[in-house]
């Protein structure tokens, strides 16, 4: 099974959908809240080169926000990088 990791807010429309999606697929994630972390804003900026929520990590590989995770999704490619190993 693959590692994720999202960033997201409390309050993010976007961050639902996303979350909504991995769900819907079982995936197992990780969640960082960044409402409340001028750090944890700067390490999801630092790691994804964006200051906007979502932000998911796929085996520690940046797969962008929301619309990519459900562009993934349309083009048949997300469920193979949902139960790819990550890397040792």
């Amino acid at each position: 099974m693959s590692s994720v990791l999202i960033y997201t807010t409390r309050y993010c429309p976007y961050c639902f959908r996303a979350k909504d999606l991995l769900d819907s697929k079982g995936t197992v994630y990780q969640e960082i809240a960044v409402d409340n972390s001028r750090e944890l804003r700067q390490e999801m900026m630092d790691l994804s080169g964006s200051n906007t929520v979502p932000q998911i990590f796929i085996n520690n590989r940046s797969t962008g926000g929301c619309n990519e995770l459900y562009a993934l999704e349309r083009a048949g490619k997300l469920d193979e990088l949902l139960i790819a190993s990550p890397e040792t």
